[in-house]
């Protein structure tokens, strides 16, 4: 099996990979911030949040959108100023985390349903599908998602894709012209696999970190696996970007506990060359 080459470490907890302007792009939840690295390896702070950031995206005017994670909002930010987007309070009672926003600023937000670390631990409960207009109306769809995690959109703006965390396996939804995310359908059945972050490639395939078996995986509409790359620590997020558009980078990490990385040091970008380039969103 492929492994990774590391590019750069540091990080607590990684999450949110984009690949955005020529930069790669993240979010550390512990270091409360949202983070570019340029070419050079060069890390620069974009924006604080203190709530802890995670899914990031843009607005069709450029504008950053941003998960902020324990107070349960979408933050805006312009380049100078950060403002609310959407207020997620009345459908999520638990942390909120990534997101896929679509070419139209249509925002798609995955959020935990449950106390993901509560002592003892909870049995998991299905999650809303969690759909914010342009605007910043927040609907929600299908109350059966099983922890929704990573999600991309195909190229046409037509489907959405999620990976389903305890779910295990990526779950497929078309976009109507509202925005909004209809019909359900199982994308593909992973077995014994954990999705957390993905992201699309040019031949409709989906990448996604497997943090509980170490590795990142490509797989097909209906469960194929094609390709596997390993790492020697949980990968939990996974980008597709650089010049070409087929490095893939892959944050990891010691854990995903709390306990295990908030305050350390262990957190890293990798990456590994691919074939087919990325596509669609993120």
């Amino acid at each position: 099996m492929k492994t990774t080459t590391i590019i750069h470490s540091g990080l607590q907890f990684g999450e949110g990979p984009r690949w955005h302007d020529g930069k790669f792009w993240f979010s550390d939840f512990f270091r409360h911030g949202v983070f570019t690295l340029d070419e050079a390896g060069t890390e620069e702070r974009v924006l604080t949040v203190e709530a802890r950031p995670s899914g990031l995206g843009w607005l069709p005017n450029g504008d950053l959108l941003v998960v902020s994670m324990s107070d349960h909002k979408i933050l805006r930010f312009d380049g100078a100023t950060t403002s609310v987007h959407a207020d997620l309070d009345a459908v999520s009672e638990y942390d909120c985390n990534d997101m896929v926003v679509g070419p139209d600023g249509t925002a798609y937000v995955s959020i935990f349903g449950f106390d993901l670390h509560a002592e003892p631990a909870m049995e998991p409960v299905p999650a809303h599908l969690v759909v914010v207009s342009p605007d910043g109306t927040v609907r929600t769809g299908d109350k059966e998602l099983m922890f929704p995690n990573g999600s991309v959109i195909t190229p046409d703006g037509k489907t959405l894709i999620i990976g389903e965390s305890y779910g295990r396996r990526f779950s497929a939804y078309d976009i109507d012209e509202s925005g909004m995310a209809i019909q359900h359908r199982v994308w593909a059945d992973l077995g014994d696999l954990v999705p957390d972050g993905c992201c699309l490639d040019a031949e409709g395939a989906i990448w996604f970190a497997d943090p509980v078996h170490k590795k990142v995986v490509r797989v097909r509409e209906g469960g194929e696996v094609v390709d596997e790359i390993s790492t020697d620590q949980s990968a939990v997020a996974c980008m597709l970007g650089g010049k070409n558009g087929t490095t893939l980078y892959v944050l990891t990490s010691r854990g995903t506990h709390p306990s295990r990385v908030n305050g350390t040091s262990t957190g890293r970008v990798e990456t590994a060359e691919v074939e087919v380039p990325g596509a669609g969103w993120p």
